[in-house]
């Protein structure tokens, strides 16, 4: 049995109107029309809806029950018009995102919860990835959005300008450097480094740094996140390398202590990639905005 939502508002009219020609006058539609409809429902359901006299039509049992039921049909397809809408115009949906940890340790929670201000029906699905693994997320359409640290030369994404932040040496509490309000990182190496997992790019950075001084860098302890490193150095088991921002952070929980590293390699630009900004979703398109829109 397939009902037509055209039919069950055109009896719902009649019911309202109590006559079949003031429905058809109200819906701008032929008498003949708005009866054969009834006839045609009347005859889908097997029952009979409408009691017709020369006053014009009243409801049997079934028709009242008829009316109840397809009210809250209509309201029904009238809610899925709506949610399809607030989908297509980017006001609900799902955008995955990854990102480095960062831009999600420093900058992602505000930004998001003023975007959900903003949109509260859609979902941010938030993935941390490190930033070579978040462009090839990106290009194999397992995510909409990436956000990370390095520098992109490809060809087959459009990249935007996000964030900057800069990089300082986190060292205990009673260390020697201590006495400098900032330094040059060839001093740093003179002491043993707690170092981020391999694929990071801080890691990397530091790495590349040392090279171009041609020294070698002592990493004696490698771990695999902001927390355990600052475990590491409040120890006392050397010095290691974090964003001013979140040095900052953990400075008011562990004994430990930054210094600016006074290099312009220091200095990171956070960019946002993804595939094309015409080709995201509604959501992820506004996502974009929002991030684009703070700086």
């Amino acid at each position: 049995m397939h009902l037509d939502p055209t039919s069950l508002r055109l009896f719902l009219s009649v019911l309202e109107e109590g006559t079949i020609a003031g429905t058809a006058e109200r819906e701008f539609i032929a008498a003949a029309a708005v009866s054969k409809r009834i006839s045609e429902l009347e005859e889908a359901l097997k029952t009979t809806l409408l009691t017709r006299t020369n006053k014009g039509v009243t409801p049997t049992s079934a028709g009242l029950a008829l009316s109840s039921l397809a009210r809250r049909a209509l309201h029904g397809l009238e809610d899925i018009s709506i949610q399809m809408s607030e989908y297509s115009s980017g006001e609900r949906g799902i955008v995955r995102v990854v990102a480095n940890i960062s831009v999600i340790t420093q900058f992602l929670p505000k930004d998001i919860k003023r975007f959900h201000v903003q949109y509260p029906n859609v979902q941010i699905q938030l993935e941390e990835k490190v930033s070579t693994l978040i462009i090839k997320a990106v290009q194999e359409n397992a995510a909409d959005v990436g956000i990370f640290s390095n520098s992109y030369s490809g060809d087959n994404l459009q990249v935007l300008p996000y964030k900057k932040d800069r990089l300082a040496l986190i060292v205990p509490a009673d260390h020697a450097l201590l006495k400098r309000e900032k330094i040059k990182f060839e001093e740093a190496l003179d002491y043993d480094f707690i170092g981020l997992h391999q694929g990071s790019n801080i890691n990397h950075i530091v790495a590349h740094a040392a090279d171009n001084m041609q020294r070698n860098m002592n990493i004696k302890i490698q771990v695999t996140g902001f927390d355990t490193l600052c475990f590491m150095v409040d120890a006392g088991l050397g010095i290691g390398v974090l964003p001013v921002n979140i040095a900052k952070l953990y400075s008011n929980i562990f004994d430990i202590k930054l210094i600016p590293i006074d290099e312009n390699w220091a200095k990171r630009n956070i960019d946002i990639c993804m595939r094309s900004k015409e080709s995201l979703p509604s959501a992820a398109r506004l996502f974009v905005d929002h991030l684009t829109m703070e700086q």
